[in-house]
């Protein structure tokens, strides 16, 4: 036997299902009872389902097809609740009404009508407000069913609910039945026979007449949130945009969304540490999106377009053509300035140049963006070393000057033996080799420093004849601030590493020949290493230093003038000459030069009001805990390619080759980003979401804010927010 239950939310109609339940249990039947919900508000219509029979019960499914019907509340009492109900099947309701009255509204049912509310309400359960009839109508329908008043007592005790037992006989009491005569109505067709649609494949019935809307106390709001991919790139590019535009309209659409913030998409997708792929929220789930590795891909196979805007007249001179530089340059020129690139170089390009080997950064892979950018109006003047001398002047002749000459001096070491042939500045080491001017090295060469010139130092000596690469880094492993990709492939190709390590001195006679190193000691609570009393000594034939630069403002600055938040102010008069990149902050990664080479030509337009300056990063970022990882299906991470480690050191060739398509951008989830899914529209339990324009509307007459939209949208594009 089968038995549905209608009611609303508050009214105890699932509680209904289980007392009954356990009055057939008490008479040794298997049973069944559950109810059908999920974060409606009180007053809401909710269902309940209830099983008995003599053999274990089994089916698992709703009830669909009754043997009788239930209704607490008698303004649910329609088509929909009679509907798949047998013949002859009883019908009781909690009305005040005749049940011959309403076995002409609903012919062929045997009908039955108690006043469980007026019951309920002279016995005190619930409020005077809200109340309660679902232990009141269970003495009726155990009456209606034939069940002794004993089982039913016997079930109120079990569950407590004992005080509510005078109610219940009151109600099996004044419980009156109209026996079924004739045959029920046909269903009507839309409700007997609907087909069944495709998700996406919907349609929109009269709205409620009952305006719910008014019980709600909070509201649905379709928010484009920030995705932590986004959030974590220091150049500022719009990490899911570009991505999902691969996925759903190809390369060009990409290509487009990347040119807003970067001139930079083909090599910042080879030099760059990844931090967007690092903070993916697909990491919690199987494996991180390779968004360098699409940014790769999308500057690899785009065409480079630059459109030409409308000039300004106002002129401005970058000092270094970095990627500071020519980031701010690249800006400044889209917005319709004319842009005067200065630099000591005979090329454009900085350390991307003469700093990253070609290795990693193919020269015409650098140079097809470089002239990009350079085909949009900017002027390159090589050659062209700017000091304190001439700044002031430079400043007389445009609008804005942008200092943007980096990291320029070295850090040294100051140990016995530096004076000794054989030791080289890493950054000298790989300007030589970058731009074809070093000589074949050989022997044994010892690497000092763990960042990424300490790598690329290490993996250049190899490949112009070291017979042996040793990296000494005075911390752990872990605390290597290099890529740790390029670590990886530095041991790949055979480089050795000595953590824990400090150089105490070089010795040899008129050539290195070896160097001393301290044994040091991890700091537990992650402060600098200590300095223990075991020592190390490693016999080599020269050493190449990369512990790191500094900015060195005084060879650019007159004298009085500073830096300040990244702009130049002489004595206390701020000036329109800005500093960006690695000059003005430090950070010593291309994509930080990136960003902020955009940030300070936002800077350089807000002096003159053309623009507001870059605000605050974004707050709200989507953490994976809000993500519905359940709708998205597993996708493995497209393969990295590389070259064989003997191949790249043979020959030079670039290591790394990227992804082998686009595919990668299928795997991003698009955090906090509304993909018009139709998860909302289907979930919502009211039906009152519906598609509007480029995203969906919700009719808020009828909205209670019970929250199922917001839960159920797989990217939390959805939030709640209290009215």
């Amino acid at each position: 036997m089968e038995v549905r239950l209608h009611g609303r939310g508050g009214q105890g109609g699932v509680t209904c299902a289980k007392i009954l339940a356990a009055t057939w249990s008490h008479l040794g039947m298997s049973v069944q009872a559950f109810g059908d919900y999920s974060g409606e508000r009180s007053g809401a219509p909710v269902r309940a389902y209830l099983r008995v029979d003599s053999s274990p019960v089994v089916n698992r499914n709703k009830v669909y097809a009754p043997d009788h019907v239930l209704v607490l509340d008698h303004a649910l009492c329609d088509a929909a609740a009679v509907l798949g109900l047998r013949p002859g099947g009883t019908l009781i309701v909690n009305t005040m009404e005749d049940p011959g009255a309403l076995a002409e509204r609903f012919p062929g049912y045997r009908t039955a009508t108690v006043d469980a509310t007026g019951i309920a309400r002279e016995h005190g359960i619930g409020s005077r407000s809200v109340v309660i009839v679902n232990t009141t109508i269970a003495g009726a329908f155990a009456r209606i069913m034939g069940l002794p008043f004993e089982a039913l007592e016997a079930a109120f005790t079990a569950m407590h609910v004992e005080r509510d037992l005078p109610a219940a006989r009151a109600a099996w009491d004044a419980v009156r039945v109209h026996e079924a005569q004739g045959a029920p109505r046909a269903a009507p067709a839309s409700a007997a026979a609907a087909p069944i649609l495709d998700l996406v494949d919907h349609v929109v019935g009269a709205a409620p007449a009952l305006r719910t809307g008014a019980w709600r106390s909070t509201r649905p709001v379709y928010q484009t949130r920030p995705a932590p991919c986004s959030t974590a790139c220091p150049a500022g590019n719009d990490v899911v945009g570009f991505t999902r535009a691969l996925a759903t309209d190809g390369p060009e659409a990409a290509s487009e969304i990347l040119a807003r913030t970067s001139p930079f998409a083909s090599v910042c997708g080879r030099v760059c540490a990844g931090y967007c792929g690092h903070a993916c929220n697909r990491e919690a789930m199987d494996e991180a999106v390779n968004t360098r590795g699409i940014e790769r891909w999308i500057g690899d196979h785009a065409t480079i377009a630059r459109a030409d805007q409308p000039q300004t007249g106002r002129r401005a001179a970058v000092i270094g053509a970095g990627p500071a530089g020519i980031s701010a340059a690249y800006q400044l020129a889209r917005a319709g300035w004319r842009v005067d690139l200065l630099d000591a170089a005979d090329r454009p390009g900085g350390l991307l140049r003469s700093g990253i080997p070609p290795w990693r950064l193919p020269r015409e892979v650098l140079d097809r963006e470089v002239d990009a950018v350079l085909a949009m109006g900017v002027h390159w003047q090589g050659g062209r070393r700017v000091g304190p001398a001439e700044l002031p002047a430079l400043a007389g002749e445009y609008d804005a000057v942008i200092l943007a000459t980096g990291q320029s001096k070295v850090m040294d070491l100051d140990v016995p033996g530096r004076e000794l042939n054989g030791i080289e500045q890493g950054l000298e080491f790989l300007h030589d080799a970058n731009l074809g001017l070093a000589t074949q090295i050989s022997g044994h060469v010892v690497v000092i420093g763990g960042g990424n010139t300490a790598m690329d130092c290490a993996r250049s000596a190899l490949r112009r004849g070291a017979a042996q690469v040793t990296v000494v880094y005075r911390r752990t492993r872990a605390e290597m601030p290099a890529i740790p990709e390029e670590v990886e492939e530095a041991e790949e190709e055979g480089v050795q590493f000595r953590f824990l390590r400090a150089p105490l001195g070089v010795y040899g006679s008129d050539l290195v020949g070896g160097v001393e190193l301290a044994v040091m000691e991890s700091n537990p609570n992650g402060g600098a290493p200590t300095m223990s009393e075991g020592r190390d000594w490693i016999a080599c034939d020269s050493v190449i230093l990369a512990i790191g630069q500094r900015a060195d403002p005084a060879t650019l600055l007159p004298e009085g003038w500073t830096i300040r938040h990244g702009q130049v102010h002489a004595l206390e008069t701020p000036l329109p000459v800005f500093a960006t990149g690695d000059l003005a902050t430090g950070e010593g990664t291309v994509a930080h030069a990136i960003g902020d080479g955009a940030r300070i030509a936002l800077q350089a337009r807000a002096w003159f009001d053309e623009c507001k300056p870059a605000g605050p990063r974004p707050k709200g970022v989507v953490r994976h805990s809000e993500m519905r990882f359940s709708y998205f299906d597993a996708i493995p991470r497209l393969p990295a390619r590389k070259r064989p480690a003997a191949e790249r050191v043979a020959h030079s060739t670039e290591v790394d080759l990227g992804i082998e398509d686009g595919r990668e951008a299928d795997r991003c989830m698009s955090c906090g980003h509304c993909t018009h899914c139709d998860t909302c529209l289907v979930y919502c339990p009211e039906g009152i979401i519906l598609r509007a324009g480029d995203g969906y509307g919700v009719d808020l007459s009828q909205c209670k804010g019970c929250g199922v939209c917001a839960r159920e949208c797989p990217r939390a594009s959805i939030q709640m927010v209290a009215e």
